[in-house]
């Protein structure tokens, strides 16, 4: 019997240690204390996975904390301009999402469609771009509301100024850890 919870109890021990490496390598704890395996092939995989299970965690966290920053600059552009309105946090969140799935599917094929307007322009035209963006955004959702083609303009142009901070923000949290 003893060794039956021995055993139940292994898997759970491996969870914690892959846990507490995770966080060490995204150095939230310090160092953890772990016997040296080095010399056998399965202390290497072992290792190999944990570094695969590390990356993929810091890869999740950068876009749910993305998603979330991207929310409250929504927030903030909303509380800054008054021709934005955002409901609630909740509908910031949702509006985040709407705006990146339309900025990552449906503007590269604006854009490719418009460079000669936007060769003539000197690039101008993207901003325009943009604001058809953020302002179809609002079309669809409801607690996400622009008043208007020139506040659609203004506040694409706030949210993508916080969304270049962020951007750089999170480039060095997660990039500058690493070295």
């Amino acid at each position: 019997m003893q060794d039956l919870r021995g055993q139940l109890q292994q898997p759970r021990l491996r969870v914690v240690g892959v846990d507490f490496k995770v966080l060490r390598h995204l150095r939230i704890v310090g160092p953890v204390s772990t016997r040296s395996s080095a010399a056998t092939p399965q202390g290497d995989c072992r290792q190999t996975s944990c570094r695969l299970a590390a990356t993929r965690y810091a890869g999740r966290m950068k876009i749910i904390l993305r998603w979330i920053l991207l929310s409250a600059a929504l927030l903030l552009v909303a509380n800054v301009y008054s021709g934005v309105s955002v409901a609630s946090f909740g509908a910031a969140m949702i509006a985040a999402l709407v705006l990146g799935l339309l900025n990552t599917l449906v503007r590269p094929v604006l854009v490719l469609l418009t460079f000669p307007v936007t060769l003539l322009t000197l690039g101008l035209f993207l901003f325009v771009i943009n604001a058809g963006m953020f302002w179809a955004a609002s079309y669809v959702l409801d607690g996400f509301q622009v008043n208007g083609f020139v506040a659609a303009l203004i506040g694409s142009v706030l949210y993508s100024l916080c969304a270049m901070v962020i951007d750089v923000a999170m480039e060095r949290l997660f990039n500058g850890s690493a070295g």
